[in-house]
């Protein structure tokens, strides 16, 4: 199962503290808006995203349909159609992607231990 690029997304406090630590440890902004309270920030290969005030906890993230880079992959498996393999394997939703539409969705799942997982396709 492709579930497309990962990246953990930080429930962080203070954005601009959080952007200083990180850029400590080689990552540099790749996207987002500082002054909305969001960053996406990658050292290599790996992509963290920083949210100030989004999320009441850190989550695992995953694109369906994107690089590290955020660019479009040839082929990728559908954020609805992942649903319904997980479905029919019993894992249970949080939140359900809307299957009557298609192009961006989302869904979310939380693992055994109460940690959340996003599967969010932007295209």
């Amino acid at each position: 199962m492709d579930l497309g690029n990962f990246s953990v997304s930080l429930a962080v406090k203070d954005i601009a503290a959080s952007r200083a630590f990180y850029e400590k440890l080689g990552f540099e902004v790749f996207g987002g808006d500082q002054s909305k309270n969001w960053l996406i920030m990658k050292n290599g290969e790996t992509n963290i995203g920083l949210f100030q005030g989004m999320f009441p906890s850190n989550i695992l993230t995953f694109n369906p349909g994107w690089d590290r880079d955020a660019k479009n992959t040839e082929t990728f498996t559908d954020v609805r159609e992942l649903q319904k393999q997980l479905k029919a394997k019993g894992i249970t939703f949080a939140v359900e992607a809307d299957t009557s539409t298609t192009g961006p969705a989302s869904f979310v799942i939380v693992d055994p231990d109460g940690n959340s997982i996003l599967v969010d396709q932007h295209r």
